[in-house]
C-alpha cells in the first residue's frame, strides 16, 4: 500500500533565494582564486636578478584584485613590495644605504627623466643601478607618491621613463591584449610590464627575463579576461565631467560581474 504523498509548500521567496555560497577556494601558492590560478605560469624557481626591485604599493592598489605586484614579487627573487604612500628614511634598510638606483616615472618640467631606451648611453649608466624602484598606484596617487618621495629619492636615485604619449587617450596597459583596465593615455603600462621592460635593459640577461615576465602577465590577463562582462573603457578622468558618474557605474558593474564568476567576490 502506497503511503499518501506528502506535499511540502515552498514559498516563492524561499524558492527564489540562491543557495548560500561557500568560502572561495584560494590557491596557497599564487594566492589567487581557483578559477584564475596562475601556478602553471609562474617560474618553477623565482627568477634571480642582479638588480634589487622595490615596489611602493599604494594602500588602495594593494587591495585591487587586478594588481600585478603580487604576481611580480613571486616571479622575482630579489623583489620587495612596500605598502605605503611615500618612500622615506627608515622604511627600507636597503634604500637607507643610498644605493645607486633608478625609479620609473614619466618626466615633468621640474623633474626631467632619462628615457629607458637612452639609459645605456646616459651618465646614469656609469654607476650600474643596484636598485629599481617602481610605484604601483593609479596615476593620480602615483603622482602624489612621487611628489612625497622625491626629497628622499633625489639624494641617490635617478628618474627613468618609458615612452609615454599623453596625446593618445585610452590606451590599454599592454597594446590591445590587457583589456582588463584602460589607462589614461597611450604608452601606459602595468607595474609588471614596466619592471619587465626596465630589467630588459639593465640586466645582463634582460631580454630573457623580460620575455618570461611578459608571458606570465599575458597568462594572468587571459585567465581573468574570460570572466570580463564588457571590454574595459578609458579611465573616467579622461572623460567629460558629465560622463564620469556613468563611466564609474559601468566599470563597477563590469568588475563585479568578473569577480562574481571568477571567485574574486568578497564574502
Amino acid at each position: 500500500m502506497m503511503e499518501p504523498e506528502e506535499h511540502i509548500h515552498i514559498s516563492d521567496d524561499a524558492a527564489a533565494d540562491p543557495p548560500p555560497r561557500g568560502p572561495r577556494l584560494i590557491c596557497s601558492n599564487c594566492t589567487r582564486p581557483g578559477p584564475v590560478c596562475l601556478c602553471h605560469s609562474l617560474p618553477a624557481q623565482p627568477i634571480k636578478t642582479q638588480t634589487q626591485i622595490i615596489i611602493l604599493h599604494h594602500p588602495h592598489e594593494a587591495n585591487h584584485k587586478l594588481s600585478t605586484t603580487p604576481i611580480l614579487t613571486k616571479c622575482l627573487s630579489n623583489s620587495t613590495a612596500i605598502v605605503a604612500r611615500k618612500l622615506k628614511p627608515g622604511l627600507s634598510p636597503l634604500l637607507d644605504q643610498s644605493p645607486p638606483a633608478i625609479y620609473l616615472f614619466p618626466p615633468t618640467k621640474a623633474s626631467p627623466a632619462v628615457s629607458l631606451s637612452d639609459l645605456p648611453s646616459s651618465p646614469v649608466s656609469k654607476h650600474s643601478p643596484q636598485v629599481l624602484i617602481a610605484f604601483d598606484a593609479t596615476w593620480k596617487h602615483a603622482r602624489e607618491m612621487i611628489k612625497a618621495s622625491e626629497g628622499f629619492l633625489s639624494t641617490f636615485a635617478s628618474r627613468v621613463c618609458l615612452h609615454v604619449d599623453e596625446s593618445v587617450s585610452g590606451g590599454s596597459i599592454y597594446d590591445s591584449e590587457l583589456v582588463l583596465r584602460k589607462e589614461p593615455f597611450g604608452g601606459c603600462v602595468s607595474t609588471m610590464e614596466a619592471v619587465a621592460r626596465a630589467l630588459g635593459v639593465i640586466e645582463p640577461n634582460g631580454v630573457e627575463i623580460e620575455a618570461r615576465l611578459i608571458r606570465v602577465l599575458r597568462d594572468m590577463v587571459a585567465s581573468q579576461a574570460r570572466y570580463l562582462k564588457t571590454p574595459a573603457k578609458p579611465r573616467p578622468k579622461l572623460l567629460k565631467k558629465g560622463k564620469e558618474k556613468q563611466q564609474l557605474k559601468d566599470e563597477s558593474e563590469s568588475v563585479k560581474e568578473s569577480d562574481r564568476i571568477s571567485g574574486h567576490e568578497q564574502l
